[in-house]
């Protein structure tokens, strides 16, 4: 079941904004409401699901809506029309003191601009949402230390945060996002005020808390690499509508339309596509099988490799022509001659970390997942998949 579902959420700034709504079912742009009824059309009958445990990212250029969506879905804007669900209640329809408990116990948000208070330590920083929750000292104290300790701060609790970097301070605000373990967060270009080299450090650090946290977390970027990199789906946005959703390899691979496809066109593919993406299929035998059966399917196919594998296709090794024709002369049997040195990845591996791999290997890479054999790595496939062409199409052809 979603953790968060947003049916038709629309958000129309200005006098009478239920005006536009006509306007939007005509098909109107919003440039045309705006210059014709002097409303601005933020968001736009937006609709998607958010799975537990998903980083969803939201992006798009700036004006494209995306900010104002995520402050939709814990109501720091008010919305016009649609629902949010949190956990199958309606947030649109809560009282206030409702809404105060859902942002206290549910959801938190990381801003920006960090919004430290300059004058206190870190460890009250970070346990300022437990103090307005009533939290007890004590109990609130030791949050925030464990928080900070997960985040990389502990020692530094009674610094103040002009003592610290644009780094220390994201991970602060980050702390205190966490120190009433919200079952949501909410990432509002959490990393855009902070250098490249220390953004990407910020972006492995969320993804190496989140393999243990498991959060849901809506993170908002303009930045395709950022949302490309941690992003387990994208939501890409354009004039306040969502125009695609889609895992990384989607939206990069199959772009709904021109717009999509000119805002990825110039992405490394390689730091995208992983060795799930560009394998092919692997041609097998088992065990059981002779060396005079291996030579004939490898005939027939037209190759010169057979991968082994037992009958849960858990990979075994290789044999090959050669081996196989002097194992018929000498009378060895298949398991003789298997090559059991095979180089094997993951396959969430990135292409850009296989390069090395791939041209070191004598034969081609097995993609393997807990021992079992999923396909086989080539290097006409990856050339193909980097060029846009079928993977598949290439392995026809080797």
């Amino acid at each position: 079941m979603a953790i968060i579902e947003v049916k038709s959420l629309t958000k129309v700034f200005g006098n009478d904004p239920k005006r536009a709504f006509a306007l939007l079912e005509k098909g109107w742009s919003k440039e045309k409401i705006n210059k014709e009824t002097k409303l601005i059309v933020g968001v736009n009958r937006v609709s998607f699901a958010i799975e537990p445990g998903e980083i969803f990212v939201i992006m798009g250029l700036s004006g494209s809506g995306k900010s104002t969506l995520v402050r939709l879905l814990n109501r720091l804007i008010e919305p016009t029309a649609g629902q949010v669900l949190i956990g199958g209640e309606d947030v649109v329809k809560l009282n206030p003191e409702q809404l105060r408990q859902v942002r206290r116990k549910k959801i938190s948000m990381v801003f920006q601009k960090f919004a430290l208070f300059p004058h206190w330590t870190i460890l009250k920083n970070v346990e300022y949402g437990l103090e307005i929750q009533g939290v007890d000292k004590a109990e609130r104290r030791q949050k925030a230390r464990d928080t900070l300790k997960l985040v990389g701060l502990a020692g530094l609790e009674d610094r103040k945060p002009d003592e610290l970097s644009g780094g220390m301070q994201q991970r602060v605000g980050l702390a205190r996002g966490l120190a009433n373990d919200p079952d949501i967060l909410l990432m509002d270009e959490a990393f855009s005020a902070l250098d490249p080299l220390i953004r990407k450090d910020m972006q492995d650090e969320l993804l190496e808390l989140q393999s243990t946290m498991k959060k849901t977390i809506v993170f908002i970027t303009h930045d395709l690499d950022e949302a490309l990199r941690i992003g387990d789906r994208i939501a890409l946005m354009k004039d306040g509508s969502v125009v695609q959703i889609g895992t990384p390899e989607e939206i990069m691979t199959n772009p709904a339309n021109a717009y999509v496809e000119r805002f990825v066109e110039d992405v490394d593919l390689s730091k995208v596509l992983t060795a799930a993406n560009v394998m092919i299929r692997a041609e097998t035998i088992t065990m059981d099988r002779g060396p005079r059966v291996a030579l004939q399917l490898m005939k027939e196919r037209g190759i010169s490799n057979l991968y082994v594998v037992d009958k849960a296709r858990k990979l075994i090794g290789v044999v090959t022509a050669e081996d196989s024709a002097a194992a018929i002369k000498s009378g060895q049997s298949l398991e003789e001659i298997i090559v059991r040195d095979v180089q094997t990845v993951a396959p969430d591996v990135l292409v850009t970390d296989l390069f090395e791999t791939i041209s070191n290997a004598k034969i081609p890479v097995a993609v393997i997942d807990n021992g079992r054999l999923l396909g086989i790595i080539i290097r006409g496939a990856v050339l193909a998949a980097l060029s846009g062409n079928s993977s598949e199409e290439a392995g026809e052809a080797r």
